[in-house]
């Protein structure tokens, strides 16, 4: 299942708000990829795969040892060879005393970036003592109800898999292509209690956006993500919305929040998207400034990618932190899930 990187030397200690950043203890980096199986398949209107790739930071100091879990997306260009080479080219920086909160300013938001800066917030809980909530000046986080998502497929499957998974509080379904009013309505049928959520992942087109958010109303969702590719969503601010709509591809960093004003109603911040745990907390607190709704999500991963989301996801409207649900199994120290409710991480696992 792992296969491992060239290991990094010589990372001084991480920085961490509400404690001394003049500690530049020498740190280890071991770098590893990871191959997780998916249960069945995980389709989206890009694609399917059968398996997570991740990379996996780990920091130690000789007495503690903190980790980062990322995953790679080629729709933003990324691969595991980019992020693993994106990671090593830090050494110089790192081995000078980089602190996290300059890794914001050295890496680009990103896999990458996640994967050191959540080994970074991990590492400094486990040194100090104190955990990782305490440090970003958060309350303790409490269990959430997090979504459950149901793959791209034909409207009876979909049908079969919402049935299935019918008594769960909230489902997220992927949606973006021809035929997508019969496929919700179908999905609708077989969960007529549970609250939807559809992801069209960038599927759809000016020609045919007002028909399906008009199923999708008809279906009673309540929130739809990324109905248009990014950059060619300009019919979002030129029509009646009938039902709020969230950025998901079009939103990363703080850095693009200002074009997403009056063309959407709320934000899917992702860690992996957004570099980390860092800019997200900050991408948090703009786009709420802005009066953008809240949703957390995810890439399909372990749960050690989602523990630090947990975090952030303590006030978002709509929680998507199922990734490890998605897999034929997960870490043995992973996050506990009762239903629809995911519990806070222990420190054994992250933070």
């Amino acid at each position: 299942m792992t296969i491992a990187c060239e290991p990094v030397e010589g990372l001084p200690t991480p920085a961490c708000h509400g404690y001394p950043q003049a500690l530049h203890l020498s740190l280890t980096l071991n770098l590893t990829v990871e191959h997780w199986p998916i249960r069945g398949a995980f389709a989206i209107s890009r694609g399917a795969k059968t398996e997570a790739a991740v990379v996996v930071a780990e920091l130690g100091d000789g007495k503690a040892r903190g980790r980062g879990e990322c995953v790679p997306y080629a729709r933003y260009g990324e691969s595991v060879d980019s992020v693993c080479a994106a990671i090593e080219a830090m050494r110089p920086r790192l081995a000078a005393g980089l602190t996290r909160d300059a890794l914001q300013e050295l890496m680009p938001a990103g896999a990458a970036r996640n994967a050191l800066d959540c080994a970074f917030w991990d590492l400094e809980a486990k040194r100090s003592g104190h955990p990782a909530y305490q440090a970003a000046g958060l309350p303790a986080p409490h269990p959430l109800v997090t979504a459950f998502t149901l793959s791209l497929d034909t409207p009876a499957a979909m049908a079969e898999a919402a049935g299935t998974a019918a008594r769960r509080k909230l489902l997220k379904v992927k949606l973006g292509a021809d035929g997508d009013a019969a496929r919700i309505a179908a999905v609708r049928a077989a969960a007529p209690r549970a609250t939807l959520i559809v992801d069209a992942n960038e599927g759809w087109n000016d020609d045919n956006l007002a028909a399906n958010l008009a199923a999708c109303a008809e279906a009673k969702v309540t929130l739809v993500e990324q109905p248009l590719p990014d950059g060619r969503d300009d019919a979002l601010a030129n029509m009646a919305r009938p039902i709020p709509v969230c950025a998901d591809e079009s939103v990363h960093d703080r850095g693009s929040l200002a074009r997403l004003v009056g063309k959407y109603d709320a934000v899917n911040i992702k860690l992996d998207k957004a570099g980390g745990l860092t800019e997200a907390l900050a991408l948090a607190q703009a786009a709420e400034r802005l009066g953008f709704g809240l949703m957390v999500g995810c890439m399909v991963a372990t749960s050690l990618a989602m523990a630090p989301a947990i975090l952030l996801a303590q006030k978002a409207r709509y929680v998507d932190l199922d990734g490890p649900l998605l897999l034929a199994k997960d870490r043995p120290e992973g996050l506990v899930y009762n239903g629809s409710q995911v519990d806070p991480p222990t420190p054994a696992l992250w933070g």
